[in-house]
């Protein structure tokens, strides 16, 4: 799957303010995988009523971000596959940005966010990986990486704009439904959680204990502050070959 794929793809017409106009009333299963649709029932409510804000914003004019079609992409992963969970803010509010997982651009987006720039730069300090010319995280995804922010949808130009809305209450949720996964001998499935900033850390409490790898945002406003040195990729590794879990390839494929 590259940056512009999904496993379960909505309509080609579905962009724009007629795409988030159909949203709040699609059946689940056809948003997200199956295990997710499952998992977040008991919230379908409150998803479908932060759907219908988003669909209201667009439909007042709003340029909303990230493209309907990849508000809820990082639901399409399956939830049995989750096995880190790297949790950030809200979208990217540069148009041509948000593509609907944290952190990720899109492969032609140039010159990639100064965050992700700071996150490659942690990576190569950390595992001496070099920096990739694009922003395509897929290769991570793959692998039971779940790039999830704590606020899915945003206005375009105005960061955190949509905060306070009704997601959080849908990506708390999910934390605790990746958190409550179990094997079919009830022990809890590998999971480690890398929190970067505030937003972030405040799902703590949800996390029952598994491991977590907290730092500052990469924003170039806080990296210097605790993100730099901070080596996610490789404690992350260790903490999942601790649980029995296989680590992840962080290494990204060039273009």
């Amino acid at each position: 799957m590259n940056g512009e794929d999904a496993l379960f793809d909505l309509e080609p017409t579905d962009l724009g303010e007629a795409g988030f106009a159909g949203l709040p009333d699609r059946p689940l299963e056809e948003l997200m995988a199956p295990d997710w649709a499952d998992a977040l029932r008991p919230v379908e409510g409150q998803l479908r009523s932060a759907l219908a804000f988003v669909a209201g914003q667009a439909k007042s004019g709003a340029h909303v971000l990230p493209a309907a079609n990849n508000l809820l992409r990082a639901f399409q992963q399956p939830l049995a596959d989750v096995k880190v969970l790297i949790l950030g803010q809200d979208p990217y509010p540069t148009p041509g940005h948000a593509v609907g997982l944290s952190f990720a651009v899109s492969r032609q987006t140039r010159p990639i966010p100064r965050s992700l720039a700071n996150i490659y730069r942690e990576l190569h300090d950390d595992l001496g990986l070099p920096p990739r010319v694009h922003g395509d995280l897929s290769a991570w995804t793959d692998q039971g990486v779940l790039l999830l922010n704590r606020v899915l949808s945003v206005k375009a130009g105005d960061a955190g704009s949509h905060r306070g809305k009704g997601w959080e209450a849908i990506t708390t949720a999910a934390v605790t439904a990746v958190v409550n996964r179990t094997d079919g001998a009830g022990h809890r499935s590998p999971l480690v959680a890398i929190l970067w900033g505030k937003d972030a850390e405040g799902v703590v409490p949800l996390l029952e204990g598994a491991p977590s790898i907290v730092s500052a945002h990469p924003s170039p406003l806080s990296a210097s502050r605790g993100f730099f040195g901070s080596k996610p990729f490789s404690r992350s590794n260790e903490l999942l070959l601790e649980q029995g879990a296989h680590p992840v390839n962080w290494e990204l494929p060039v273009l």
